[in-house]
This record gives C-alpha cells, structure tokens and sequence, in this order.
C-alpha cells in the first residue's frame, strides 16, 4: 500500500487575473467534477480568476450544494471562473498525476471530508489551508498512470455505448415518424387505420406487490429512474408496504417533473412507487408501438401541460390516458414491432451496460 501524503506538498496555488479581458470564455463548475456554464456572470469579469490548461479549480463555497464539493480539471482552452474560486496546478507532474488526482476528488469520501473540513457561520468553505492538509495515498508514477487507464477505458466504454444509444433510438425514432407521422392526415387516414387515444390501446396497472418480494434491483421509484430516458439504476433503499407490480414490457414512467423525462420499458417482474406510472399494452396491441408513442418528445410536452403543481408538478393520469394517437390496423403494427424491437432490446442491453460499468467506476475510485 502506497504511503499517505500531504497534497499541500504537491500543490501550487495560482491567483491570475483576467485584467486584460484577454479569456472570453466563463466557466462554472458542476459539483459532479466538471467545468459548465455559469449559472450567472461577473459582471467585473476582469476580476475573475484564469485558469489554464492544465490547473484545478474548485468552489470554496460548499453550503447548498449537495454534500459536495465542485472541483474540476482543466483539459479545454483557458477560461475564467469567480474570483471566490480557488485555483491551483501539481509542481511536478511526474510525481503526482493530475488525472489520478482527479479520481480521488471524485470519490464520495472525499466529499464527505471537504464538508467535515468546511467552517463559517452563514456559509460554510472549504478553504486552501484545508486543501493542503489532505491526506491521499500517491504510489509510483507507473501506478497512478494505470489506475487513471483502467479508470478512463470504463469512462470511453460508457461513451461509445451512450453515442451509440442516441444513433439506435433516432433510427427508431425515424421509422416510427416515417409510418406513423410524416404524411398522416388524421381526416384522410389510410384504409384501417383509425384515430383514438391512449386509453385504446394501454392501461394503468394496479395489481399490488408487497416489498418484501422485492430488492433494490427490483423495486423502482422516482428517484431510482434516469432522467432523459435514461432507463434506471440500483434502488438506495426498499421500503415496506404494497406497491404496483410491473411485468416484463410494462413501460414505466415517472409522473413528478414529467419534463425530466424519465422512462423505461421493463426487462423483468418488480414493483415500483405510486410516483411511477405503470402503462400496459392491451393484448389485441402491440408494446412497441405504445413505447414509441409515450417515449416521444411530443407525449411529454402533452403531460407536462396537464400537469398540476408549480414546485414539484405531478401528471394528470386522466389527462394522460386521453393523448390522440393514430391507431393503424393490426398488420402495420405487426411490422413495425418485428423491425424496430431488435434496435430496442440492444438499447436495453446496451443500458444495463452502462450501470453495470457505472459501479465499476466507483468501485475503482473507492479503491484509491
């Protein structure tokens, strides 16, 4: 095991400032370890601090927000971040990896020890003296550079699979704006097809499951679903009493903040929370067209519209049942479900890829 060091010992700070304007571009920093856009610009930008190629920048501020601190690594063109930022570079590269590093800020503990190590009264920081007392395990160059590889080939594994996604979903997307809404006239409809709504071809679930058949894998709720039709992960917690069970191809949606977007059509047997809407295919139908329809952009603007609350809005489940579909006859349905469900069950696949990959990576930042 490799001996702790102080990070102070590794460590520059830097304050340079933008005087001259000469770096236009404003960054903030996302506390899941990233550079974004600010949330509001300096309006005296020419106090702001640089941040070079190569520097670490990190919020001193940790009150409200979320148990973490936001500290990032920058790897793009300069840019600029609030003067209450702190910036800081590594002296010698070739002793202590900025990329290893990086993994150590991202794991929870250290989250934890930056808010522990955070003092103020109205609001708390996390200041440079602090910074430079932690404590971090910095084995040999070699090392660090193989642990931020295997770290990196997970992170390029979860990309390549999540571009491939986006390709895999608008080709569905397309066959299905192809035959079912580019040229479709709902008062000159071709022969068999018919105009209805939702409730014609799906329904709510409500057979109940008690929780204690379930475990964190199978019990889904709100918080356990992606946003952005991101599918779903491991539940944090099960809790007792009944809930709706769901089947394999059910499609789950979640009715708080519909506008996030998060769907997923079932792989297995489980149950979820009365926040998560259960909708089942009537059996004369086929699931994929009803996924197809419910997963579009157009069902969300509609549920979002009917939906009541201003702070947390929840959908309205009538209002929801009575979106107008286009109903084609049976054998349009039938070769449309054939062609498309391939591109849907490798999406499935790829997704559970994705969480699977996901825990390996905490997994090996836990390991540092």
């Amino acid at each position: 095991m490799a001996d702790y060091k102080r990070l102070g010992d590794y460590i520059v700070a830097v304050d340079e400032r933008n005087s001259d304007l000469s770096v236009t571009l404003s960054q903030g920093i996302n506390n899941n370890k990233y550079f974004q856009q600010p949330r509001q610009v300096s309006e005296n930008s020419k106090n702001d601090k640089i941040v070079r190629y190569g520097y670490f920048a990190y919020n001193r501020a940790t009150t409200r927000n979320g148990d973490k601190i936001s500290i990032a690594y920058r790897e793009g063109e300069d840019c600029t971040v609030s003067a209450a930022y702190q910036v800081f570079y590594i002296k010698d590269e070739e002793l202590l990896n900025p990329h290893y590093l990086l993994l150590w800020f991202k794991r929870p503990t250290f989250d934890r020890y930056a808010r522990f190590k955070s003092h103020g009264s109205a609001h708390e920081f996390f200041e440079w003296d602090e910074m430079c007392n932690v404590m971090l395990p910095v084995p040999p160059i070699e090392e660090q550079r193989r642990i931020v590889e295997e770290y990196q080939t997970v992170e390029r594994r979860i990309k390549n699979n999540e571009r491939l996604i986006a390709l895999l979903e608008e080709t569905a997307q397309t066959i299905f704006r192809h035959r079912f809404v580019e040229n479709i006239d709902p008062n000159n409809l071709p022969e068999g097809w018919r105009m209805g709504i939702l409730s014609d071809i799906a329904y709510y679930c409500t057979e109940r499951i008690d929780t204690a058949e379930l475990n964190d894998s199978t019990y889904i709720s709100t918080e356990n679903m992606i946003k952005d039709r991101g599918g779903i992960k491991n539940a944090e917690s099960v809790p007792s009493g009944k809930c709706i069970r769901f089947r394999s191809e059910d499609i789950l949606i979640s009715n708080i903040r519909p506008y996030f977007k998060k769907i997923w059509r079932s792989t297995f047997d489980g149950g979820c929370s009365a926040d998560v809407l259960c909708i089942r295919t009537k059996s004369e139908f086929y699931p994929e067209y009803t996924y197809s329809i419910v997963e579009r952009d157009n069902f969300f603007d509609y549920v979002t519209a009917g939906s009541k609350g201003t702070k947390m809005p929840r959908g309205d489940r009538e209002w929801n049942m009575k979106y107008e579909i286009p109903i084609p006859e049976t054998i349009v349905m039938d070769k449309y479900h054939k062609d498309v469900k391939a591109l849907r069950d490798f999406i499935a696949n790829l997704r559970k890829e994705i969480v699977l990959l996901t825990a390996l990576k905490e997994t090996l930042t836990n390991k540092l």
